[in-house]
């Protein structure tokens, strides 16, 4: 079974009583009118009344992190009032891991909870400025449908300026200060350090940043209240979760269930096999479950941490028995390392040599192999300038912890018998057979580059750096594996000096103003 990419919108099922899916079996996109007549209106909530109902509901961000937002709510309001300036409101729905579709989901097909929430926390903070970040087509045009539904623009003068962020396509772009950063007209890439958004985002101000589906959540809360939410799902988790379905399923999904579901009833839902060889949960930044853990797991962060999965992004993979385990691991683990931001060594040097040991361990390298693919793993951790050096060495250490078996016999046969499939999901050319070429070569305009060297980053197959620091490119067409970075190359360069051709020479893509930071007003809030 090869997976194929996922759409934006896979199939949506439902365990239960819907609660953000509601109305989905009526209509394909909840306009205004269908998302009062399925949801009803919503009263307005003061501060403190807000960060009480998120504390009530133990509301945590659903993005991977699980951060509490009560907590995230009342820091920004403290550092807006110390401050004397206005926060801004964030939603990231920039989900941009091939295993992922929930958020996508949700923006595509129930925009305006989404924006209930934003809008509340919006209120209550007196925030005067609201983003919404996007990588996909179908999200942009969705939530600016929305927006105008509402009334909402970024025109000079209105009481909420609301817009939405376009970045490109990349695992770093949801990273939430690349989305900080881009929202202020930079680059979509995280800035090299790590600064708490809730002290100085957008504009340095205060910024409040959670993911659609956290919104969505704090919507359908301040709805119902918070009794009735906690009636659905497990005491310390309650109310229901998004999962995205893929792998080796039969009908890849987004469910609504539950928390406190059986995880084997969502997989057996989804048409995965009865005996998987193992199960990734929390998507490519997560870790896989073995056989027996995946039986005895329930759809909760406590129940999947405690048997050493994750919750994460809501992602879950499972692997039936016809493919090799580690050389999935191998594929997802090179496709990692190429969406690298490569501002930082453990990004930009390690994950590649991790991604290139593993493939050494895979073929025959021997106990020595390994030993250097774990010391690579632990350099990387820790250290990088973002999360995505740590999450990827997790991928890495936990697809070697799970499968064990057919490690051994990687390390000691040379091989485990079986070839890799290609189930886990990658983004379109990425299934090809890596030697088709695409017909395509990248051409530099040696009039408008600049040396930059972004184009090296994204994909060093193709493109190196030579001594005077200007890019030198192969010799050779595009392979089709490659041809998804080479377009991220050609987007990514500054100077527009790059482009993908079938034959000569010129420029691509575009540089963001970075905007003058807002006024600081007095502050007025909602908080209460």
């Amino acid at each position: 079974m090869s997976a194929s990419p996922l759409p934006d919108v896979p199939e949506v099922r439902v365990v239960g009583l819907p609660q953000l899916t509601s109305g989905f079996d009526l209509v394909e996109r909840l306009d205004p009118a269908m998302h009062l007549k399925v949801h009803g209106p919503l009263a307005p909530m003061g501060g403190e009344q807000l960060a009480r109902l998120a504390e009530d509901v133990v509301l945590r961000g659903r993005g991977g992190a699980g951060f509490p937002f009560a907590k995230k709510l009342r820091a920004v309001a403290d550092a807006a009032i110390r401050r004397g300036v206005r926060p801004v409101v964030v939603v990231n729905g920039s989900e941009d891991e091939p295993a992922c579709r929930k958020d996508t989901v949700l923006i595509n097909r129930a925009p305006h909870l989404i924006l209930d929430g934003a809008l509340l926390a919006a209120e209550a903070l007196g925030a005067r400025t609201l983003v919404v970040g996007v990588t996909r087509d179908s999200t942009e045009a969705s939530m600016t449908a929305a927006l105008a539904e509402r009334g909402l623009s970024n025109r000079r003068g209105a009481a909420l300026r609301a817009r939405v962020q376009r970045n490109p396509e990349r695992m770093v772009s949801g990273e939430a200060s690349a989305l900080v950063r881009s929202a202020e007209g930079g680059p979509a890439l995280p800035p090299g350090r790590r600064v708490r958004a809730a002290e100085s985002g957008v504009g340095d101000a205060p910024t409040l940043l959670s993911n659609a589906e956290t919104f969505a959540q704090l919507a359908v809360a301040a709805r119902i209240g918070p009794v009735r939410y906690r009636s659905t799902g497990l005491y310390d988790e309650p109310g229901t979760v998004l999962l995205t379905l893929s792998g080796a399923v039969s009908r890849p999904m987004v469910i609504e269930a539950p928390s406190g579901v059986p995880l084997r009833y969502v997989l057996q839902l989804a048409g995965a096999p009865p005996l998987p060889q193992g199960v990734l949960t929390g998507g490519y930044h997560g870790s896989w479950l073995g056989p027996a853990a995946a039986h005895d797991a329930v759809v909760s962060r406590a129940s999947l941490m405690a048997l050493g999965g994750a919750l994460g992004a809501g992602a879950v993979l499972p692997l039936g028995p016809e493919t090799c385990a580690l050389g999935e691991g191998l594929r997802v683990a090179r496709w990692l390392a190429g969406e690298s931001a490569g501002q930082c060594g453990p990004c930009r040097l390690g994950l590649p040599a991790a991604a290139s040991g593993l493939a050494d361990v895979l073929n025959g390298g021997g106990p020595a192999a390994l030993e250097a693919l774990r010391e690579i793993t632990r350099a990387v951790t820790g250290r990088g300038a973002c999360k995505h050096p740590d999450g990827s060495a997790r991928f890495i250490t936990s697809t070697l912890a799970a499968f064990k078996d057919d490690l051994a016999m990687h390390v000691l046969s040379g091989g485990c018998g079986r070839t890799p499939r290609g189930v886990l999901p990658l983004p379109g050319p990425g299934q090809a057979d890596p030697g088709v070429p695409s017909g395509e070569s990248l051409v530099v305009d040696w009039t408008l580059c600049q040396g930059h060297g972004l184009c090296a980053d994204v994909v060093p197959e193709l493109i190196s750096l030579g001594p005077d620091g200007f890019p030198a490119l192969a010799n050779a067409p595009v392979p089709l594996s490659l041809r998804a970075r080479a377009q991220r190359a050609v987007r990514r360069c500054p100077a527009l000096a790059l482009r993908l051709e079938r034959g000569a020479d010129a420029p691509a893509p575009q540089r963001a103003a970075l905007p003058s930071t807002p006024g600081r007003k007095a502050l007025e809030t909602g908080w209460s």
